[in-house]
């Protein structure tokens, strides 16, 4: 255990942190389990709606710095492709 002051405050900044981070990435993939559940199910409607909400979930994670803009993009990419295979 820290005996600085500011290391001990450190470790309770990056508990507090990475508590919201784990609840971020947490929302972030139910997000993209909706979809692709909808995908699984072929429907249509579900799953662009599903998309909608996910990309605004994940483009959110990145402006909070969770996720990397090129890790986020590459999830967009491949679900939407994704979605618009469904006929």
């Amino acid at each position: 255990m820290a005996n600085i002051k500011s290391a001990k405050k450190r470790i309770l900044v990056n508990r507090a942190k990475a508590d919201r981070n784990k609840s971020i990435k947490s929302g972030v993939k139910t997000a993209i389990k909706k979809v692709y559940a909808a995908i699984d199910a072929n429907n249509r409607e579900e799953a662009t709606a599903a998309l909608a909400n996910a990309i605004s979930v994940m483009a959110k994670a990145e402006a909070k710095g969770v996720y990397h803009k090129n890790t986020v993009s590459r999830k967009v990419s491949r679900m939407t492709l994704a979605v618009n295979k469904l006929a």
